[in-house]
């Protein structure tokens, strides 16, 4: 994507960036496209910035709309533990898995496009819920469709992606890799195997700081302060995990990358034989973090078993909190695994962290029931957590 962009341009770049209101974002973008220079070595670059602005021109027009009673709502306002999206192309089953997990009732049909609109419904999974939403299927072989912008727009404000393949496609294994690249291209990454760059731009901290347990792979922090600041970024933190380039770092700037923890589900395996190999064989063709999962709707086969990999893949952690001499409150907290006591503090009330003293813990990571901790204890699942302040 980096392009050996000229000043110009990049301050073009910042000023979209920095644009607050769509029609700002939309005439920054505008400015930016004429700034830059026509060679092949921009050709993805301007791909993605007039990719941007039919969204951003589009998004405008919807909300020109619904202001007038009209148009359709795209956005689902997350719910649950996790908004977790069925994504793929047409007739793979998106609409069935929710269905049978929850008490959705989608338009089920043999046709393709029957999914118009997302769709959402609730997937309880022990004593949470994951708010599971059916998206219109990809357009395959129409890379540049509307719908698969819109459909990478709701990937974006999600919390994780299931993936749906189904078998009887002619070529799935084709079928997967332009998915993939659909969602790539659009800034959606489903696999931690590349080196994953977020940049945080903050006024509470001064300069730029760089944190994560990645590794700058020739350049350092002095040549990242200088990048940024030709994109008139000065105060940011810059969060890295993996193996990162500068060049990583400057395609993070322009087409903002988010990562998205993703399994795949292969439909309609019943009507095979024997599917080890096809399994074997996408298992081959995808990132390694990928979890590969065959099912069968129809069947019934591996759908109950969802719930398990999604906690997995999302890397959470339930923590029941009680007050003294009280049973442990039913509904747990879900946070993000290698959570800290104060961490659930801060989630419970802002003044409980500030005026922490110590909290007793029930669970696996503690030497006996209800032994006192610091703010740094790290939490395990199903941990209970009594809290103590001033």
């Amino acid at each position: 994507m980096p392009a050996n962009l000229p000043a110009e341009a990049k301050a073009k770049l910042a000023k979209y960036s920095e644009a607050k209101t769509i029609e700002d974002k939309i005439k920054a973008l505008e400015e930016f496209i004429s700034s830059v220079p026509k060679h092949k070595g921009t050709e993805n670059l301007m791909l993605w910035a007039r990719r941007r602005l039919a969204e951003l021109r589009e998004e405008l027009e919807v909300r020109k709309r619904k202001k007038v009673g009209g148009g359709i709502q795209f956005f689902i306002e997350k719910s649950g533990a996790a908004q977790v999206l069925l994504v793929g192309p047409p007739n793979t089953g998106k609409s069935s898995i929710l269905a049978k997990l929850t008490k959705a009732k989608p338009e089920i049909a043999p046709y393709p496009y029957t999914t118009k609109t997302p769709l959402p419904g609730m997937m309880i999974c022990e004593d949470i819920q994951f708010q599971l939403v059916d998206t219109p299927p990809l357009n395959i072989e129409e890379p540049e469709s509307v719908i698969n912008n819109r459909v990478a727009g709701l990937a974006r404000n999600a919390d994780a992606l299931i993936l749906v393949f189904s078998v009887d496609y002619p070529n799935i294994y084709d079928t997967i890799r332009r998915a993939l690249e659909i969602l790539n291209e659009r800034g959606i990454m489903v696999s931690r195997a590349r080196g994953i760059v977020r940049i945080k731009k903050s006024r509470d901290i001064s300069g730029v700081k760089v944190e994560g347990q990645g590794r700058l792979i020739g350049f350092t922090e002095e040549d990242l302060r200088r990048l940024l600041a030709e994109y008139r970024i000065f105060n940011a933190i810059v969060e890295i995990e993996g193996d990162i380039t500068l060049d990583d770092v400057e395609s993070a700037l322009i087409t903002n990358m988010v990562y998205k923890p993703t399994i795949v589900l292969v439909n309609k395996i019943d009507i095979l034989e024997d599917y080890t190999t096809l399994i074997s064989n996408i298992r081959e063709t995808i990132p390694k973090d990928i979890s590969v999962i065959p099912v069968s709707v129809e069947g019934g086969y591996n759908i109950d078993i969802l719930c398990n990999i999604l906690f997995k893949t999302l890397n959470i952690v339930r923590v029941y909190t009680k007050s003294p001499n009280k049973e442990p409150d039913p509904n747990p907290l879900v946070v993000r695994r290698g959570a800290t006591v104060l961490d659930v503090a801060r989630l419970i009330h802002k003044r409980l962290a500030e005026n922490f003293r110590y909290a007793r813990v029930w669970g696996r990571n503690v030497k006996y029931p209800g032994q006192r901790v610091g703010g740094d204890h790290v939490l395990e699942d199903r941990d209970i957590v009594e809290i103590h302040a001033y």
